[in-house]
């Protein structure tokens, strides 16, 4: 090449361009630097040479062949001119032969004598129209007579980089080293990064990518290559696309159009690069949008391509995605038109018919395609095939494993794959939700019964879901799916927490609130059910034309006993479009609601046992008539037939029921169901155990697999033969290896029949694979049993080494039983020393109780209430004065809203030490939650000054307990919150943050603030916790004081921290105020919100009663930013009737009622805020005064600014105290 042609000179650097234009096929943007090149270097042949390629390669072959002409004689281009001549013939609408046999025999001459670089050129241009083999031999010629020229070598290591062909690609790497020996050529490290990307070392070659950019950092190119290559390595804030996980709707409502211009200016003549824009969409969103967008830019590609088959396929497609079967056929009946040979066109007119029920048209197209699949692949037409047999009513068997042939062939062709357009295209999500639609339609609609495996199934499905989930985030199908899967799997708690996630992305999404409305009703919480039916109702109005909606609502109202609603409720859904006869509500809806068939029978057999229930046994027969005629010849029939069985056996017609099930074959779908249901029947009605485990051995018998293995070896367990139970599960192990579930079922069966050390010698060999590494509970669980405590403790010890995550459940697995055995060790000694030792009789059961009361400390720390309860009270038999236990009992009874239970306990305390600190405590705890006026009993308190409006005093009297044994670790907790807030104000609230107007400067603030959390790392290093709820403890207020700082760096740290704890312990309440509260000042508000509700929704304890008021006020906070009174209102009255006493509460009702202009309610509740804070808040006292103003009771607002300017001047002092504790002056 030209010497001038330096790797970093401009004409280098626009070849570079170029040939990267070209691979991408951007023809446009090849004309537009070529021109330029030509402009800059003084029509230099070879940029002559590309402008005239891009003008070929968007269709203007005769202006091209015209052009070519003026530039063959030129000897640099004169090979790739004579090449592109006959290109350009070829691609005429009438080739001329005889030219083209002119134009090959000159190009075979002149290329006898070529030069460098004529070869080099040569080679470059049949590298661009996809030539490899030839390109090679170009080079290789143009390599050995230029003696090793480096653009050559980098040149051979494109061609073998873009080969396809594994063993030319291993070589792409040397010639590149070679080629980039003496300097940084552009084009050369282009290479190199694109070789390391084909290997798949996007590390190395983002190393590469970035190398460009430091030598040159206008080369537009190498960071589109890096984010691409960061897209790979899942680097979304990296590669700027961050929002790709959020790719959805409104994000392509607003830039969309931006692409169609951006692509109608720089690329208007590019078919191909409008067809492969419309496939990330299409792929990604789902919906309407498939069409408006995607189908949009597909449309503007065939406008440019009329002759292109696969581009009107694809506009097929994209109507098969909208339900457009008519217009879809019509489009693959173009593209057949194009290409009479197209396979995906065929394909495409085979799904057409197959949605418009043309069964035998289907079957004789696939039957061909069956004969050539070898050729065109499998995977859509084993869909095809598998949709037919559903259709056909096939064995279950069949539809699946050709389900299971898809998804195999399906992932096969992404391996290897990075992330990235063409993984996306191939991902191709709505194909894949297609395919876990098909598996649901055989599994069952409700969860599985408590001990009752979940069908096998839902394994596939998670699996391709989890992919789904993971690549497209934003894919609202495949969230409410996998919601849909857990919940079936029997997870209804994960299914939930997904489906709120999906709810608030789009509140309108009607199956999302019906399935949360389902999981509900499964956890028998029919006020959350009825609430999520009513949100549905709200949202989606429609939602009433679809049975479903109805269905769920009977069954919760059957559930609660309102059987005459739920058979109103059904009859209104029977009379609904679609629930008679499918064909004839098409006609009368112009909006169809397609209703699975699942669903309709569903209905029906609920309306069955909504009148039997009703005592209406005739009209439950009426009902179940009028479904065995609708539902006669589909798979749904079986169901009925079951359903039929059940009436029968309400009306003990055992035989009949018997005879029913037994007419049920193997090929018919529900086989499975009525086996279960038969052996049910031989168990509860006839008592025959042989025949209840002869049902299950003919399902292992007739359809082998691990499920039916499983099911066999619950019978077993379930009629307590544990032996032929072990046995059976040993087989289902052999068929699935990784089963976690049957291996713990085997060591259970193995401590059923009691071989407790081969149960051992299983756990312990399962373990040492390292596939069921929660075996190690159930092997810790059986050696505490067996009394062999420190086996138990170095097998929790090895799980605590490895998963720290499983600490508190393990610790607690631990003490529990060795106290619970104390306990039972400690109950024998008494019997024994009442007769032997009666002096020693007083101190045995002191220790007894101290025995209870760990145990129930334990369990309160665990949240299971009643368990402490229990053990407390029996604490109390062994020393009925003990004044901590009693304590600690109050609260519990708290907890349940036992006030009777309570308040007894509460007298006793008195009755026993009347001066008692802690009597006096339990009773402020009392009050506080259920009297009207609590405000005289804190007053009274000297150790609650804290409460009323006075940190300093609190301060003090903390201070001096600070070093007591009993109560020194409360007091200095108490000390360190009051320190991080001690005006009591809502930590991470902004209504009231812009309103505080004070007088000192932002920088003494922000001192006092230093200071503040200075004191507060001094005291928490005095903090010594002996159990593990203390070192949480401590942990949680530890971060606290980072959050304190508002600085972001230790925010963040905290968030982190306090994620970490809620992972081990899920409902852990202080830990997700901390990550609300650091969210909030992250500005991350709906994430705070999210951890707010989720508290929100949680039972009331006395453990958490004060983060529960601050998440509770913090929600309300974040509700008024946003107008919305009434959610809040609701939230203050929650904290109101914990806590009559809340000043923050009244504070916020007053700013509501305030912003509302009534100005007397807002001076009511601004007079209790100013009251209970014991009228030392300067702020609320000028709300206050301002609100009597409004409401014209001017001698109360000057009486009130009186009060408020002597506090204010006695705020000045508020921080003696504390510079006086941080310098260590706390005597």
């Amino acid at each position: 090449a030209s010497s001038e042609n330096t790797s970093h000179s401009p004409r280098h650097l626009e070849s570079a361009l170029i040939n990267y234009y070209c691979q991408e096929g951007y023809f446009h943007h090849v004309q537009t630097i070529a021109s330029e090149g030509v402009k800059k270097f003084g029509n230099d042949p070879i940029f002559i040479f590309y402008r005239i390629y891009g003008t070929l390669m968007e269709g203007h072959v005769q202006e091209a062949l015209l052009d070519l002409e003026s530039i063959k004689n030129k000897p640099e281009v004169s090979l790739c001119t004579l090449m592109a001549l006959i290109y350009a013939h070829k691609k005429s609408p009438n080739p001329d032969q005889e030219v083209i046999s002119e134009l090959d025999a000159k190009l075979k001459e002149q290329r006898k004598t070529a030069g460098q670089e004529a070869l080099y050129f040569a080679g470059l241009f049949l590298w661009h129209i996809g030539r490899h083999e030839k390109a090679r031999e170009y080079i290789d010629r143009m390599i050995k007579i230029s003696n090793g020229s480096k653009e050559g070598l980098i040149l051979r290591g494109w061609i073998d980089v873009t080969s396809g062909k594994e063993a030319s690609i291993k070589k792409a790497a040397k010639y590149f080293d070679e080629g980039l020996q003496n300097g940084n050529d552009v084009f050369g490290l282009m290479g190199k990064a694109q070789y390391f990307e084909v290997r798949q070392n996007y590390s190395g070659a983002l190393e590469n990518v970035n190398q460009i950019i430091a030598n040159f950092p206008h080369f537009l190119p190498a960071f589109m290559k890096k984010m691409k290559l960061q897209l790979a390595l899942q680097d979304w804030e990296q590669s700027h696309l961050s929002n790709i996980n959020r790719l959805a709707e409104r994000w392509i409502s607003e830039y969309l159009s931006d692409v169609i211009s951006a692509l109608d200016k720089l690329e208007p003549r590019n078919p191909q690069l409008f067809c492969k824009t419309a496939l990330v969409f299409s792929r990604t969103v789902s919906g309407f949008f498939h069409f408006l967008h995607g189908g949009l830019l597909i449309l503007i590609a065939f406008s440019l391509a009329s002759h292109s088959a696969d581009i009107a396929t694809e506009l097929g497609y994209q109507m098969i995605l909208q339900g457009k079967v008519k217009e879809a056929s019509k489009w693959y009946g173009t593209a057949m038109a194009l290409d009479e040979t197209s396979v995906p066109a065929l394909t495409g007119i085979i799904r057409s018919q197959l949605m418009e029920g043309k069964l035998d048209d289907v079957e004789q197209q696939l039957e061909f395609l069956n004969e050539i699949q070898q050729s065109i692949g499998k995977s859509e037409l084993s869909y095809l095939r598998a949709v037919l047999a559903l259709k056909r009513h096939k064995r279950q068997e069949e539809v699946i494993t050709l389900l299971n042939d898809v998804l195999d062939i399906h992932f096969s062709c992404l391996r290897g794959l990075p992330l990235g357009v063409e993984y996306f295209e191939k991902l191709n999500p709505d194909f894949l939700i297609e395919i876990i639609k098909e598996y649901l339609n055989f599994c069952p609609a409700q969860p599985a019964g408590p001990g009752q495996p979940p069908s096998p199934l839902l394994k596939p499905c998670a699996s391709v879901l989890e992919t789904l989930v993971k690549t497209v985030p934003g894919l609202q199908q495949a969230a409410y799916f996998t919601a849909k899967v857990k919940y079936l799997a029997g997870n209804s708690e994960a299914s939930q927490s997904i489906l709120q996630h999906c709810i608030e992305q789009d509140p309108s999404y009607a199956d999302a609130h019906l399935l949360m409305a389902q999981v509900h009703l499964s956890q028998n919480n029919f006020k959350l059910c009825s609430q999520s039916l009513e949100l549905c109702l709200s949202y989606n109005f429609e939602v009433r034309e679809h049975p479903v909606y109805h269905l769920i609502k009977a069954q919760a109202q059957i559930k609660m006993g309102e059987i005459t609603e739920a058979i109103k409720t059904l009859q209104m859904a029977m009379n609904l479009p679609g629930m008679r006869n499918t064909a004839s509500s098409s006609k009368s809806k112009s909006k169809k609601i397609e209703i699975d068939g699942s669903d309709r029978v569903s209905i029906y057999l609920e309306l069955v046992e909504a009148h039997r229930l009703n005592g209406e046994q005739h009209e439950a027969i009426k009902v179940l008539q009028d479904a065995i005629n609708e539902f006669s010849g589909t798979p749904e029939e079986l169901r009925v037939v079951i359903a039929n069985a059940d009436l029968a056996l309400a009306q003990e017609d055992v035989e009949g029921a018997l005879t029913m099930l037994r007419n049920i074959t193997p090929e018919q779908t529900y086989y499975v169901q009525a086996k279960e249901k038969m052996a049910q029947v031989y168990l509860e009605y006839r008592k025959d155990k042989k025949l209840y485990a002869s049902c299950y051995r003919d399902l292992v018998e007739k359809m082998p697999s691990s499920h039916t293995f499983l099911l066999l070896g619950d019978a077993y367990m379930n009629i307590q033969e544990p032996e032929e139970a072990l046995e059976v599960y040993e087989q289902a192990l052999k068929k699935n290896p990784r089963d976690g579930a049957l291996a713990h079922k085997i060591g259970n069966a193995l401590i059923k029949t009691h071989n407790y050390a081969k149960a051992i010698s299983y756990y312990e060999a399962a373990l040492k694979t390292g596939q069921h590494n929660f075996l190690s509970y159930d092997l810790a669980e059986l050696l505490l049993k067996l009394n062999q405590y420190d086996k138990a403790e170095n097998v929790l010890q090895q799980v605590l080494d490895h998963e720290s995550g499983m600490y508190l459940f393990l610790l607690y697995l631990y003490t529990i039983y060795t106290r619970v055995l104390a306990r039972d060790l400690q109950a024998k000694v008494l019997k024994r020393i009442q007769i032997e030792q009666l002096d020693a009789v007083p101190m045995q059961k002191q220790l007894a109780a101290e025995i209870c009361s760990e145990i129930a400390k334990h369990s309160a720390t665990q949240r299971n209430y009643e368990k402490a309860i229990k053990f407390y009270k029996e604490a109390l038999v062994y020393c009925e004065t003990d004044n901590k236990v009693m304590l600690e009992l109050a609260r519990l009874y708290l907890a349940y809203d036992d006030v009777d239970s309570c308040q007894r306990q509460c007298a006793l305390l008195l009755k026993n030490d009347p001066d008692n600190a802690a009597a006096a405590m339990v009773i402020w705890i009392l009050y506080f939650r259920f009297k009207v006026n609590s405000y005289t009993l804190l007053s009274e308190l000297d150790c609650l000054p804290r409460y009323t409006g006075e940190p300093n005093d609190a301060l003090r009297h903390f201070n001096k307990a600070r070093k007591d044994n009993d109560w020194g670790q409360n007091a200095v907790y108490n000390m360190i919150e009051i320190c991080l807030n001690p005006d009591n104000e809502t930590m991470g609230g902004e209504v009231f943050e812009h309103l505080d107007t004070d007088t000192d400067t932002s920088s003494e603030k922000q001192e006092s603030v230093q200071l503040a959390v200075r004191t507060a790392e001094k005291l928490l290093k005095e903090l010594k916790p002996q159990t593990v709820q203390g070192h949480v403890q401590l942990r949680i207020m530890e971060n606290y004081c980072l959050v304190a700082t508002k600085q972001k760096s230790n925010v963040e740290r905290a968030l982190n921290a306090f994620t970490e704890v809620v992972v081990n312990e899920k409902d852990h309440v202080p830990a997700l105020l901390g990550m609300a509260i650091a969210y909030m000042i992250l500005k991350q508000t709906p994430r705070a919100r999210n951890q707010l509700k989720r508290i929100s929704k949680m039972n009331w304890n006395p453990i958490d009663a004060e983060e529960f008021e601050k998440s509770w006020l913090l929600l309300a906070d974040i509700y008024i930013q946003s107008s919305k009174y009434d959610m809040a209102g609701e939230l203050l009255k929650r904290c109101l009737r914990n806590n009559r006493s809340c000043c923050k509460a009244y504070e916020y009702m007053g700013y509501i009622m305030e912003k509302e202009q009534a100005y007397k309610d807002a001076a009511a509740n601004y007079e209790m805020a100013w009251k209970y804070g014991n009228q030392t808040n300067p702020t609320i006292g000028f709300k206050l005064a301002f609100n009597y103003l409004k409401a014209k009771r001017y001698i109360d607002a000057i009486n009130v600014c009186h009060k408020v300017k002597y506090h204010k001047i006695m705020a000045l002092r508020n921080c003696n105290f504390m510079w006086h504790l941080k310098n260590g002056e706390t005597k």
